[in-house]
């Protein structure tokens, strides 16, 4: 049996988003019980030069609706980059799930060869629709899910391994 190209994006992004949405549940429960303002979450970071947690959901956010666009060819919908909260943190996550189940499956498979370009620190790249899946779209995805967490986790949010894989 083979996976398709959605089946390999698409329930991933979202399974990724759902887990996000888990971990700032946890986060404003901690916050609450520990008295703190959500704001030292929301703009907590793991280091100076490291986008705080804030930033780690926006970028988790674009790149899945990069990823859904670039291997189907629909346009993303923009969201400013203006959330300062834990409820309109979970807004963005909402509405880039609705984005992503809103894109049908067959505009999506059958794409693993279509030429999927972008720009990388400054130069154009180019590679087809499943090495950008593998290569770049999903590793970058998950790249800010974990840094989330690791935020989190770092500021005493209690979470574990299985919090991070939604289970």
């Amino acid at each position: 049996m083979s996976i398709t190209l959605h089946q390999a994006s698409i329930p991933l992004l979202i399974r990724g988003l759902q887990t996000l949405s888990t971990l700032l549940d946890k986060a404003e429960r901690h916050a609450d019980e520990h008295k703190l303002e959500a704001d030292e979450l929301v703009s907590a970071r793991l280091f100076d030069d490291m986008y705080p947690l804030s930033a780690q959901i926006q970028r988790a956010s674009d790149t899945a609706k990069a990823t859904a666009s670039r291997l189907s060819g629909l346009a993303a919908p923009n969201f400013p980059d203006d959330e300062s909260n834990f409820d309109e943190l979970q807004a963005r996550i909402n509405k880039t799930i609705v984005f992503l189940e809103g894109i049908p499956a067959d505009a999506i498979d059958g794409q693993e060869e279509r030429k999927v370009k972008m720009m990388l620190r400054g130069e154009e790249q180019s590679m087809n629709g499943l090495a950008y899946l593998t290569r770049f779209g999903l590793p970058n995805f998950m790249f800010h899910v974990v840094t989330a967490y690791g935020i989190l986790r770092h500021k005493g949010v209690k979470l574990g391994k299985l919090d991070y894989l939604g289970l």
